[in-house]
């Protein structure tokens, strides 16, 4: 009988503590350090919709300590493409994009209201292997992301700004804002059902993209190893002719390291 007992305790202490990781993922600024790999696919790219591109963002998120009341947050997007065909004769291209590096400073506690918050730089860095793969472009601006978890529920928005101001100077200024409105419902049993809208304005061009993305993710152990593994269908509502058009996929895979 106390064997019985001690599995069951174990069992229920390793499904809470799934659900709290589940909650943290919905969290841009928790204090939880993880390795997502995202993996997105795109078609009917380009005014022919004879363009493709593969893309996969290594996001390492690590989070630091600044002292009894405030944390810094690490977030980095490194992106590693494969495009075909993105404008008639563009041909083939492959490697790296340029790396978006976000920096928040967040207090450890939610505020009197319930709200968690954290603002800081964004840095763009013009790390591009190919022409057609970045901008060339050096770029900087501001952070910010505000959310509240009530219950199962993480509603919430991160936003960015980026100008450029060095790099190729035949290359395009970069005057884009990106904004990120999202909720979250999380289960019992660590499976998370989500929605946000990833729009960009291109303050140069005066156009948007907003790609609306549906998806359901699950918390689970490989071997030893705490994972979120996910998957969401994306509609691009509006874009420039040079975009993407109609459906995409994206896969997560999200390595966990809780302290």
């Amino acid at each position: 009988m106390a064997l019985v007992f001690g599995a069951g305790l174990a069992t229920s202490v390793r499904a809470e503590l799934e659900e709290q990781l589940a909650m943290q993922l919905s969290n841009p600024v928790a204090a939880l350090v993880s390795v997502p790999f995202q993996f997105n696919h795109d078609g009917d790219i380009g005014s022919a919709r004879g363009g493709s591109r593969t893309l996969l963002n290594i996001q390492p998120v690590v989070p630091f300590s600044l002292n009894a009341d405030w944390n810094v947050i690490s977030r980095t997007i490194v992106p590693v493409l494969r495009q075909d065909e993105v404008f008639p004769g563009a041909g083939r291209q492959s490697g790296f994009g340029d790396i978006v590096q976000s920096v928040f400073f967040s207090p450890k506690a939610p505020t009197a209201g319930g709200l968690i918050w954290g603002v800081g730089p964004v840095f763009l860095l013009p790390t591009a292997s190919d022409d057609l793969l970045g901008t060339g472009k050096w770029g900087g601006g501001p952070t910010g992301v505000v959310i509240r978890q009530q219950g199962p529920w993480t509603v919430g928005a991160l936003a960015n700004h980026i100008w450029s101001f060095a790099g190729a100077s035949d290359r395009a200024d970069v005057n884009a804002t990106f904004l990120q409105p999202f909720v979250t419902y999380t289960t019992r049993t660590a499976t998370t059902f989500s929605l946000n809208v990833e729009s960009t304005y291109d303050w140069e061009r005066g156009q948007w993209s907003v790609p609306v993305n549906g998806g359901v993710s699950q918390v689970l152990r490989l071997g030893g190893q705490l994972v979120q593994v996910g998957a969401v269908a994306r509609y691009w509502a509006a874009g420039p002719d040079s975009g993407p058009h109609g459906w995409g996929l994206r896969l997560n895979v999200t390595l966990l390291f809780p302290r």
